[in-house]
């Protein structure tokens, strides 16, 4: 049960709710109903079985976290689902819920076309026929990616060939009106040569065609990779807590 200051029903609610915020566009799908809730500078949702995190919030950390314990002690949430919060201190989460894994990332996006990049154009629209060749890139280049050949969240495919091989490749991820991209992977033996610049800004382009945001997601702990996005016009930035939800003592759900 939510028990809160407001009660929201439905993805339009949600996003007036969270001014439109573009993770909230990009979380909430279209054409599917979503229940949510406002409280103290908080904005937050539950999703049904099969679109992402069981639930996830924008605003103020700490109401927030307060709602979402509160789902997890009446048996709305339960172990093994996963949370997408406003960034939060580990030990403020641990404090709340129990935690099977936690991880810090930035949700970035940008409403401008990159730079041009070195090799952009040898970025190409990937087909069914290349999904062996996906599969063998990122199982040995990103092999905890959750981006897979055969993942209905993917709408296209995009990669880099240097002649029969497929040496970079990323995911379209799309949905609600924002441009995603995950998955982003260039072959170890290919890699300080721009071909993730190239990509990265090949799709971004591709992307804009439809949309007027594009965004992706970085760890924290990859600021390699964040300097590389930053460079290519991801300026906007909203830090993400994802918390896995474990079980507590005598496997009590949290």
């Amino acid at each position: 049960m939510i028990t809160t200051d407001q009660v929201l029903v439905g993805r339009d609610a949600l996003l007036a709710a969270a001014d439109h915020h573009p993770y909230a566009r990009h979380a909430l799908w279209q054409d599917h109903e979503a229940r949510g809730w406002r409280r103290d500078g908080a904005v937050g949702w539950l999703l049904p079985p099969g679109q992402g995190p069981a639930g996830a919030a924008l605003g103020a950390a700490g109401p927030a976290l307060e709602v979402f314990a509160g789902l997890v002690g009446d048996g709305t949430l339960h172990a093994g689902q996963w949370l997408h919060l406003p960034r939060t201190a580990p030990e403020e989460v641990a404090g709340r819920l129990t935690v099977a894994r936690l991880d810090e990332w930035d949700f970035l996006w940008t409403t401008t076309p990159p730079p041009p990049q070195p090799a952009e154009e040898r970025v190409v629209r990937l087909t069914e026929a290349d999904h062996p060749a996906l599969a063998a890139l990122i199982e040995e280049s990103f092999p905890t990616t959750t981006s897979r050949p055969g993942d209905p969240r993917v709408v296209d495919w995009y990669g880099i060939r240097d002649g029969d091989r497929l040496v970079a490749c990323g995911a379209d991820r799309s949905r609600g009106g924002i441009g995603f991209l995950a998955g982003l992977t260039v072959a170890t033996d290919r890699r300080g040569r721009g071909l993730g610049a190239a990509l990265t800004a090949g799709m971004t382009r591709a992307l804009f065609a439809r949309y007027d945001h594009v965004a992706l997601g970085v760890f924290t702990d990859n600021p390699g990779a964040i300097r590389l996005y930053r460079r290519l016009g991801y300026t906007g930035t909203e830090p993400r807590t994802s918390v896995h939800l474990g079980r507590g003592k005598g496997g009590a759900p949290c």
